[in-house]
C-alpha cells in the first residue's frame, strides 16, 4: 500500500509525459559518447523545494559523471496501478523505473525486470542496505532491484489528548486491550473527541486488518503464497477487537468508511486520540492538518507481535544496455544511497528548508553506514525526537512483515470484512472470515 510521503513533507511521485517522448528507451547515446538514462519519480513543479533539490542532485551527478546523461520524468504518481502494466508492456517504461516493494515479483514474473545480479557489486552501497529489503528484490537467488526507503508501521496517538483523559503520554498502549482501555478514556472526554480510528473504505480498512492481524502474530497467506490465512483466532481477534472499539467502548465515533484523509484530518485538529500509521504521516499532520509536532508521539504497533513493512526501490528496464545498468546503479548510489548525503539524506539542507529533520524512518542502512546516516540525522533533527524513541525501541522485538501478494485485490476483500464490522453491529465475524477466506484462495489461484 503506499505511504502519504514521497519525501518528508507531501506525496509527489512521477509518470512520465507520452506525449513528447518514449519513456524507456535502449538507446544509450553511445555516438554521442554519453550514455543516456531515463528515470523517474522527480518531484512535480508544483513542490518547489524538491523539484530544487532533485535537479540539483541530478546536476552535480552529471557534473560528476560527464559520460552520463539523465533525462528525469516527473507527474503524479510516480507509479500508477491503472498503467503500471500497461507501460511495462508497451516498452514505455523508463529505464530505471520506481517500484513498490510488493510489485517486484509481478515485474519479474512478467520478463519486464534487467537482472542486475552481474553488475550489483559496482553499487557502493549495496551491501549496507538492510538484508531483509534486499531479498525484496531478489527473486530465484537473482537480483532485480535496489531498495530506496524502508518503512515500517505504529501507533500515532495525541500526547496532549493522553494527558487531558488522565493517561501518560510517555506510557503508550502496547497492547490491544491496553489500547481498547486508553481509547475508551480519551473519548470519554466527549465534544466530539474519537479514542481510535480505522481505515475501512479503497482498500486501505484491508491494508490495515492485515498490519493489525501481523501485530497478532497471524498473517494474510500462507507461507508458500496458496492459501488464505485470515479465518483463524488473530483474524477473529482482530474483528472482535474493532467490533468491541466500535460497539461496546464507543471509543470510534458514529461515523465509518473512513479513509486516510479522513484520519489525518481528525488527529490534526486534535480531536482523534490515535491511529495506525507510518511515521510519514507525522509531518503530513503538521504541514497539511493542523497539528503540533510537539503533541504527535509514535509508538510501535500492540501486540507485540509483529509489524507491517513497506517502501519502494527501482528496477531496471529488460531492454537497458550493460552501460545503462552501470550508468543507472551510479545514479542511485548519488541520489538516494549515500548516508546523510543526497536528495533523502541531505539532512542539512532540509533544515535550511523547514523540511522535517528526525523522523525515526525511513531505516534503510546498517551498521557502519546506518551509524552515519543515524548520527548525520541527529544533528540536524528539528522535530522533537524523544517523542518517537518508544517507536523505535519497541520495533526491535518485532517481526518485519512484507504486504502480501496480490496486495490490492485482497486488500478489496478485507475492505469489505472491516467495513461490515464497523457499521452493523450484528456482523458475523466467522462468516466474514470464511467467506474472505475462499475469495483470496480464489485470488491466489488466479495468481
Amino acid at each position: 500500500m503506499t505511504r502519504t510521503g514521497f519525501r518528508r513533507t507531501f506525496v509527489a511521485l512521477s509518470v512520465c509525459s507520452l506525449a513528447l517522448t518514449a519513456c524507456g528507451s535502449n538507446d544509450d547515446d553511445s555516438a554521442s559518447g554519453k550514455t543516456r538514462i531515463t528515470v523517474n519519480c522527480m518531484p512535480p513543479k508544483s513542490a518547489k523545494v524538491d523539484r530544487k533539490f532533485f535537479e540539483a542532485d541530478i546536476a552535480a551527478f552529471e557534473k560528476k559523471n560527464p559520460d552520463i546523461d539523465v533525462v528525469a520524468h516527473d507527474a503524479f504518481p510516480c507509479q500508477d496501478p491503472k498503467t503500471f502494466d500497461a507501460k511495462l508492456a508497451g516498452g514505455q517504461m523508463e529505464d530505471v523505473f520506481y517500484t513498490y516493494f510488493t510489485d517486484a515479483k509481478h515485474v519479474v514474473d512478467i520478463s519486464q525486470a534487467a537482472d542486475l545480479t552481474p553488475y550489483v557489486k559496482e553499487l557502493k552501497s549495496y551491501d549496507t542496505i538492510q538484508q531483509q529489503l534486499r531479498d525484496i528484490y531478489t527473486v530465484d537467488g537473482k537480483i532485480y532491484g535496489v531498495p530506496r526507503t524502508g518503512y515500517s508501521m505504529g501507533l500515532i496517538y495525541n500526547r496532549a489528548l493522553f494527558e487531558k483523559a488522565g493517561l501518560d503520554p510517555d506510557q503508550p498502549p502496547a497492547t490491544w486491550d491496553e489500547l481498547r482501555a486508553d481509547a475508551k478514556k480519551i473519548a470519554a472526554l466527549g465534544n466530539g473527541t474519537i479514542g481510535y480510528a480505522d481505515y475501512s473504505a479503497q482498500n486501505q480498512g484491508g491494508w490495515h486488518f492485515t498490519a493489525e492481524l501481523y501485530s497478532q502474530g497471524g498473517d494474510v497467506v500462507s507461507e508458500d503464497g496458496k492459501k488464505a490465512t485470515v479465518d483463524t483466532a488473530q483474524g477473529h481477534a482482530v474483528l472482535q477487537n474493532l467490533h468491541d472499539l466500535r460497539w461496546t467502548d464507543n471509543a470510534m465515533g458514529s461515523k465509518q468508511l473512513l479513509v486516510i484523509n479522513d484520519v489525518q484530518q481528525l488527529m490534526g485538529s486534535g480531536k482523534l486520540g490515535m491511529y495506525l500509521s507510518a511515521p510519514d504521516n507525522i509531518p503530513i499532520l503538521v504541514k497539511e492538518k493542523g497539528g503540533n509536532y510537539k503533541d504527535l508521539a509514535l509508538a510501535p504497533m500492540p501486540g507485540g507481535q509483529g509489524t507491517l513493512i513497506g517502501g519502494d526501490g527501482y528496477m531496471f528496464n529488460k531492454k537497458d544496455t550493460p552501460a545503462q545498468i552501470r550508468a543507472g546503479l551510479k545514479w542511485l548510489d548519488h541520489m538516494f544511497l549515500t548516508p546523510g548525503d543526497g536528495f533523502l539524506g541531505d539532512y542539512a539542507r532540509a533544515k535550511k528548508n523547514d523540511a522535517p529533520v528526525g523522523l525515526p524512518e525511513p531505516r534503510l542502512f546498517t551498521g557502519a553506514a546506518d551509524a552515519k546516516d543515524q548520527q548525520v540525522k541527529k544533528a540536524n533533527a528539528n522535530v522533537p525526537v524523544e517523542n518517537y524513541q518508544a517507536f523505535l525501541d519497541g520495533n526491535q522485538s518485532l517481526k518485519m512483515k512484507i504486504e502480501p501478494p496480490n496486495a490490492q485485490q485482497i486488500y478489496s476483500v478485507l475492505d469489505g470484512v472491516v467495513s461490515a464490522v464497523l457499521t452493523k453491529k450484528d456482523a458475523d465475524i466467522d462468516q466474514l472470515l470464511k467467506d474472505a477466506s475462499g475469495k483470496i484462495d480464489g485470488i491466489l489461484a488466479r495468481g
